[in-house]
């Protein structure tokens, strides 16, 4: 299995003055459970929010809050630990980033012992704003924002919500977990190199419904739609995702329509079809549907005996697209790879993601997958076991390469 991406990796977390400062808490230990040093730097502002201690006891580190000792009575060192720091890190995620060191770091300046160090970075830096609606939209925070952003720092927006001030509007912080998605982004190297591309996805089972409580199904969970839409919303792309009737988080940023049958999810693709540059489908669609639907359940005592089935429409066969690129998935128990290849012929697919569910690890309801990339020329990239999150990324740097 491949080893996950944060293991052994140094990462600097500095925290600002805001309330948000309690999430740190779950930053660090997320980060630590993947795997991670953590070593935290906090603004003295941020010592209203939270104290020190708490940040060490979850880090096992020395937490810094001054560039100079409080006192100098008992001598002390003149190491440059700011440089040490910088060279020590893999990366460094600034949560909360308030509107002040949001400021500061965009012009350069180093007053405090958190941007002295993000001056002296060698690694990528993320920073996750906090602020109230007002301030968050201010135009001098825009440009400041926009400002890093040309400095290739990984901005993880302020999501919209209840506010500290009582009202309702953007500027939360955006949730520990999506935080620590870029910060995996970040650390495989990747950036916002999906910006401006349009993809649809397609996620989770279709259920076929017999009665009012009864339907066919199958045991998709929807995870690895779900992975590759969070993935490439956070390299830049506009994501519309097409989910089947599962229950999974999803950045509040993408939009996302809920489908029950195949013939809702052909209807879905079909509308939101038009101007994708590309289309993966990882959805599970139910092949057949009963013939007839009971408006009643069924009891007991009527001794149902069979179900009459009805072949389902064949989404990608459906489907007349010249400009967008269509990947298809295929998870197969058999003669895998010469089934894979049947289907990237017989869909017309530009590429296909083979999964073969009876490997350890692989396939429905797992949080990590093994899959093989198969190409138009019939080229093949098979990937060792790993998250799904990692597997997505895998599958959008193929299709970046090949297509965009």
């Amino acid at each position: 299995m491949k080893p996950d991406t944060f293991k052994d990796k140094k990462i600097i977390v500095g925290i600002t003055g805001g309330i948000a400062a309690y999430k740190s808490c779950y930053l660090i230990r997320g980060l630590i459970s993947r795997g991670a040093d953590v070593k935290v730097i906090m603004t003295p502002s941020a010592l209203q929010f939270i104290t020190p201690l708490t940040l060490s006891a979850l880090s096992g580190n020395e937490v810094i809050v001054n560039i100079f000792p409080d006192n100098q009575q008992n001598g002390t060192s003149a190491g440059t630990w700011h440089i040490e720091y910088g060279l020590w890190a893999d990366l460094m995620i600034v949560a909360p980033a308030t509107v002040n060191t949001i400021a500061k770091l965009s012009y350069g300046i180093t007053d405090n012992a958190l941007t002295t160090v993000a001056s002296a970075l060698r690694c990528p830096l993320i920073i996750a704003p906090a602020a109230d609606m007002d301030m968050y939209n201010s135009p001098a925070n825009m440009e400041n924002l926009e400002r890093l952003r040309k400095r290739d720092v990984f901005i993880v927006e302020g999501e919209s919500g209840f506010l500290a001030s009582g009202l309702t509007g953007p500027g939360r912080m955006a949730e520990v977990s999506k935080i620590i998605d870029a910060a995996e982004t970040v650390l495989s190297g990747i950036g916002t190199d999906l910006t401006g591309k349009k993809i649809l996805i397609t996620a989770g089972p279709t259920f076929e419904d017999i009665d009012p409580v009864r339907f066919i199904g199958n045991r998709s969970s929807g995870k690895m739609g779900y992975q590759i839409a969070k993935a490439a919303f956070l390299r830049g792309a506009e994501i519309t995702l097409i989910s089947g009737p599962v229950n999974l988080p999803l950045y509040p940023e993408i939009k996302i329509q809920k489908v029950r049958s195949a013939s809702e999810m052909q209807a879905a693709v079909k509308s939101n079809i038009k101007g994708k540059d590309i289309l993966i489908m990882a959805a599970a669609v139910a092949d057949y549907r009963p013939s007839e639907y009971a408006s009643e359940k069924i009891k007991k005592e009527q001794k149902l005996k069979s179900i009459t089935l009805v072949e389902n429409d064949d989404i990608l066969k459906s489907l007349k697209v010249k400009s967008t690129k269509i990947i298809g998935f295929a998870l197969e128990t058999e003669n895998a790879v010469k089934n894979a290849f049947k289907k990237l012929d017989s869909k017309n697919l530009d590429m296909i993601i083979l999964n073969i569910p009876d490997q350890a690890g692989s396939g429905f309801e797992f949080d990590t997958n093994k899959v093989t990339i198969i190409k138009k020329d019939k080229s093949q990239t098979e990937y060792e076991i790993q998250s799904k999150f990692q597997t997505a990324n895998d599958i959008l740097t193929e299709i970046k390469s090949l297509f965009l």
